[in-house]
Protein backbone atom coordinates (compact mmCIF):
# COMPACT_ATOMS: atom_id res chain seq x y z
CA UNK A 1 0.00 0.00 0.00
CA UNK A 2 1.45 3.07 -1.33
CA UNK A 3 2.70 6.18 1.45
CA UNK A 4 3.22 9.60 0.57
CA UNK A 5 5.54 11.42 2.40
CA UNK A 6 5.50 15.56 1.98
CA UNK A 7 8.74 16.77 1.20
CA UNK A 8 10.09 18.93 3.52
CA UNK A 9 7.83 18.35 6.74
CA UNK A 10 7.62 15.19 6.66
CA UNK A 11 3.96 14.06 6.56
CA UNK A 12 2.82 10.86 5.80
CA UNK A 13 -0.13 9.83 4.13
CA UNK A 14 -1.53 6.03 3.73
CA UNK A 15 -3.18 5.69 0.25
CA UNK A 16 -5.58 2.99 -1.01
CA UNK A 17 -4.10 0.63 -4.09
CA UNK A 18 -5.62 2.59 -6.87
CA UNK A 19 -6.13 5.99 -5.16
CA UNK A 20 -5.14 9.61 -6.44
CA UNK A 21 -2.38 11.53 -4.72
CA UNK A 22 -4.79 14.24 -3.95
CA UNK A 23 -7.88 11.74 -3.57
CA UNK A 24 -5.51 10.55 -0.19
CA UNK A 25 -4.40 13.63 1.18
CA UNK A 26 -8.46 14.57 0.99
CA UNK A 27 -8.83 11.32 2.86
CA UNK A 28 -6.65 11.78 5.44
CA UNK A 29 -7.53 15.23 6.43
CA UNK A 30 -5.14 17.31 4.54
CA UNK A 31 -5.82 19.69 1.87
CA UNK A 32 -3.50 22.42 -0.37
CA UNK A 33 -5.28 24.29 -3.18
CA UNK A 34 -6.94 22.69 -6.29
CA UNK A 35 -9.34 23.67 -9.43
CA UNK A 36 -11.10 20.90 -11.00
CA UNK A 37 -9.91 17.78 -9.78
CA UNK A 38 -10.39 16.16 -13.46
CA UNK A 39 -6.98 17.14 -14.50
CA UNK A 40 -8.00 19.90 -16.99
CA UNK A 41 -6.59 22.99 -14.59
CA UNK A 42 -3.25 21.84 -13.67
CA UNK A 43 -3.15 23.78 -10.36
CA UNK A 44 -2.75 20.69 -8.22
CA UNK A 45 0.76 20.30 -9.97
CA UNK A 46 3.51 19.19 -7.21
CA UNK A 47 7.05 17.77 -7.73
CA UNK A 48 7.56 14.20 -7.53
CA UNK A 49 11.31 14.10 -5.59
CA UNK A 50 11.14 10.13 -5.17
CA UNK A 51 9.30 7.41 -6.49
CA UNK A 52 6.70 6.57 -9.33
CA UNK A 53 3.37 7.11 -10.87
CA UNK A 54 1.14 6.59 -13.09
CA UNK A 55 -2.12 9.09 -14.16
CA UNK A 56 -5.39 6.63 -13.83
CA UNK A 57 -6.76 8.36 -16.86
CA UNK A 58 -5.13 10.85 -20.03
CA UNK A 59 -3.39 13.95 -19.37
CA UNK A 60 -3.41 16.56 -22.49
CA UNK A 61 -0.42 17.79 -23.39
CA UNK A 62 -1.45 20.95 -22.49
CA UNK A 63 -2.00 20.34 -18.65
CA UNK A 64 1.04 18.56 -18.26
CA UNK A 65 4.19 19.23 -20.92
CA UNK A 66 7.06 16.97 -21.93
CA UNK A 67 9.33 18.73 -20.19
CA UNK A 68 7.34 18.64 -17.21
CA UNK A 69 6.74 14.95 -17.65
CA UNK A 70 10.76 14.35 -18.08
CA UNK A 71 11.28 16.65 -14.68
CA UNK A 72 8.81 14.67 -12.92
CA UNK A 73 5.83 17.29 -12.30
CA UNK A 74 3.23 15.38 -10.96
CA UNK A 75 -1.23 16.29 -11.18
CA UNK A 76 -2.23 15.05 -8.20
CA UNK A 77 -5.56 14.37 -9.21
CA UNK A 78 -4.59 12.08 -11.61
CA UNK A 79 -1.26 10.48 -10.30
CA UNK A 80 -1.76 6.92 -8.49
CA UNK A 81 1.42 6.15 -7.21
CA UNK A 82 3.11 2.71 -8.37
CA UNK A 83 4.92 2.61 -4.49
CA UNK A 84 5.79 4.97 -1.93
CA UNK A 85 6.43 8.47 -2.92
CA UNK A 86 7.88 11.71 -2.35
CA UNK A 87 6.26 14.87 -3.38
CA UNK A 88 6.88 18.58 -2.76
CA UNK A 89 4.15 21.23 -3.28
CA UNK A 90 4.80 24.45 -4.98
CA UNK A 91 4.83 27.57 -3.56
CA UNK A 92 1.95 26.56 -1.30
CA UNK A 93 2.20 24.45 2.60
CA UNK A 94 0.03 21.43 3.50
CA UNK A 95 -3.29 22.22 5.98
CA UNK A 96 -4.45 19.79 8.23
CA UNK A 97 -8.11 20.40 8.00
CA UNK A 98 -9.78 17.53 10.02
CA UNK A 99 -7.18 15.77 12.81
CA UNK A 100 -10.13 13.30 13.29
CA UNK A 101 -9.21 12.02 9.18
CA UNK A 102 -5.25 12.22 10.14
CA UNK A 103 -5.72 9.78 13.23
CA UNK A 104 -7.82 6.84 10.88
CA UNK A 105 -5.08 7.16 8.04
CA UNK A 106 -2.13 7.44 10.87
CA UNK A 107 -3.85 3.87 12.05
CA UNK A 108 -4.72 2.34 9.04
CA UNK A 109 -0.87 3.39 7.70
CA UNK A 110 -0.05 1.87 11.18
CA UNK A 111 -1.85 -1.37 10.31
CA UNK A 112 -0.63 -1.87 7.23
CA UNK A 113 2.82 -1.72 8.17
CA UNK A 114 2.41 -4.28 11.14
CA UNK A 115 0.72 -6.80 9.15
CA UNK A 116 3.54 -5.72 6.47
CA UNK A 117 6.31 -6.58 9.53
CA UNK A 118 4.58 -9.95 10.07
CA UNK A 119 4.11 -11.28 6.72
CA UNK A 120 8.57 -10.10 6.60
CA UNK A 121 8.59 -12.20 9.64
CA UNK A 122 7.36 -15.38 8.24
CA UNK A 123 9.20 -15.19 4.90
CA UNK A 124 13.34 -15.27 6.36
CA UNK A 125 14.17 -13.53 3.08
CA UNK A 126 12.64 -10.51 3.63
CA UNK A 127 13.49 -7.09 5.39
CA UNK A 128 11.18 -5.70 8.16
CA UNK A 129 9.71 -1.91 7.38
CA UNK A 130 11.15 1.22 8.71
CA UNK A 131 9.24 2.37 11.60
CA UNK A 132 6.28 4.31 10.92
CA UNK A 133 6.99 8.53 12.03
CA UNK A 134 4.35 10.23 14.01
CA UNK A 135 1.81 12.42 12.27
CA UNK A 136 1.12 16.50 13.26
CA UNK A 137 -2.49 14.95 14.24
CA UNK A 138 -0.79 12.28 16.38
CA UNK A 139 1.60 14.35 18.24
CA UNK A 140 -1.29 16.79 18.47
CA UNK A 141 -3.15 14.22 20.35
CA UNK A 142 0.18 12.62 22.35
CA UNK A 143 0.25 16.67 24.05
Amino acid sequence: MPTVTIDPTGERVHLDPGETILAGLYKAGYAFTVGCRRGGCAICKVDAVAGTFTYNRPVADNVITDEERADHTCLTCRAVPEGDVTIRLRGETLRLVNPFLAQLNARARQRAEAYAASRAAASPDATPPPAADTTPAERTTKE
